[in-house]
């Protein structure tokens, strides 16, 4: 069940509404056909574990494209939250520089028109920096954490302290961006925390980092037994820092059924076509000569007589 904790923005006249998506895919945003495999099978083995019980968050939204997935999960009296700045002020100068390159279109009123289109109500929005998240959301009630939001060293360390607070115990906390070039605050401050600030990781995909504050050795035998079942995963076992965890490759993964909008475009039907017209043939140009220069008589004659050498 989510929850409103703000009323959606309203759009000024001057900016346009943005479109609304028809399918999961005209959703922009990065989200791997193997890594939302990966989160179904996190999510619904947790939903089918009774004692596996907590709200959703999200730090980081983008356009919507992984909250919109994530909402699928939730059960009744859970809550998901979703903490951005979208287009509010950033709160330093580095940040400021960082939105500029890398998120210049994001918007509220974007991620809204595309979360509705498959949702009948918003998440609860804190549309702030993600530092107020652990004074926004209760200590440790989430089950399940996303976390792509800053790339910035000293952002992502905020946003580790903060899941290590409002983490359940158990809880699965993902970060993006763990390894990408262009992002070594990420893997700096997520690695440090693997090595020094007890976060354990579960298990590592080409994008994502999955890891929890509580034992991991419970996730890492499920997700093994559930991976030698699949020809379409890669697995293997490192050792980081004398403690395992699952490396997990492409092989050609079966996507799962996306997301389904609300209300999917209906096709047109197909318009059967037309017999074309029937074309008239020019008279030769004999007959329209003998027409307009003999008389009646004389053309009849001429055209039965050629009907005869037919």
């Amino acid at each position: 069940m989510s929850h409103l904790s703000q009323a959606p923005v309203t759009t000024p006249e001057a900016e346009p509404t943005p479109p609304t998506p028809r399918a999961f895919s005209e959703v922009k945003g990065w989200f791997s056909a193997y890594d939302q495999v990966l989160f179904d099978w996190f999510l619904t083995r947790q939903n089918s574990d009774a004692a596996s019980s907590g709200d959703l968050l999200e730090l980081g939204a983008f356009m919507g494209k992984s909250a919109i997935f994530l909402a699928g999960y939730l059960r009744d009296g859970e809550e998901f939250t979703v903490c951005d700045l979208f287009d509010s002020p950033p709160p330093d100068d580095e940040n400021l520089s960082e939105v500029r390159d890398s998120y210049p279109t994001l918007t509220r009123r974007g991620f809204e028109v595309n979360y509705l289109a498959f949702h009948e109500a918003l998440p609860t929005v804190i549309q702030a920096p993600t530092s107020v998240v652990a004074d926004r959301v209760r200590a440790k009630s989430c089950r399940f954490i996303h976390i792509d939001a800053s790339h910035l060293y000293e952002h992502v360390v905020q946003d580790i302290e903060s899941s290590r607070l409002v983490a359940a115990p158990d809880a699965v906390v993902v970060f993006d961006d763990y390894r990408s070039a262009h992002c070594p605050g990420v893997a700096a401050a997520v690695w440090a925390a693997v090595v020094t600030g007890g976060l354990r990781v579960i298990a590592v995909s080409a994008s994502k980092l999955y890891a929890t504050w509580g034992d991991p050795a419970p996730h890492q035998a499920a997700l093994l037994s559930w991976l030698e079942g699949r020809s379409d995963l890669w697995h293997g076992v490192d050792v980081v820092a004398g403690l395992p965890l699952v490396r997990i490759g492409d092989e050609g993964v079966v996507p799962i059924a996306p997301p389904e909008p609300l209300h999917p475009a209906e096709e047109a039907e197909p318009v059967a076509p037309q017999a074309p017209a029937a074309v008239r043939k020019p008279p030769a140009a004999w007959r329209k000569l003998a027409k307009d220069l003999l008389p009646p008589l004389v053309t009849r004659a001429i055209v039965a007589a050629r009907r005869r050498r037919r």
